[in-house]
């Protein structure tokens, strides 16, 4: 098992930056695959951002150039960095660990992040 907590979120105006954090504890050697989702009220959750073990990142289209993941695989931590945020930015963020060789996945409860206009 792999337990996912995640800090950081809150409230803030539009233009401006959060910082979010996720660490990982338990059986954490599985995991090659850490990343960001967020689901906003009435919408399906979705992929923000997400690193590989190796060090490639995805990002969505709409926060490329905005957001930034970043990974410490000695601390088992994965923060996600978000500037120039926006109203539609606003959701729960949900820490996500993947361990793609025993097709595991797991998921920390999530923060709020508001973004005021």
């Amino acid at each position: 098992q792999v337990q996912l907590v995640e800090s950081g979120g809150g409230l803030v105006q539009a233009g401006g930056s959060l910082s979010l954090s996720c660490a990982a504890s338990g059986s954490t050697f599985s995991i090659n695959v850490m990343g960001w989702y967020r689901q906003a009220p009435g919408k399906q959750r979705e992929l923000v951002a997400r690193i590989w073990s190796g060090g490639a990142t995805n990002y969505a289209d709409s926060v490329k150039g905005r957001f930034t993941i970043s990974r410490d695989n000695a601390k088992n931590t994965v923060s996600l960095q978000m500037n120039g945020l926006k109203p539609e930015d606003t959701a729960v963020y949900y820490c996500n660990a993947l361990s793609t060789d025993l097709g595991y996945i797991y998921w920390g409860r999530g923060t709020q992040v508001t973004v005021s206009s």
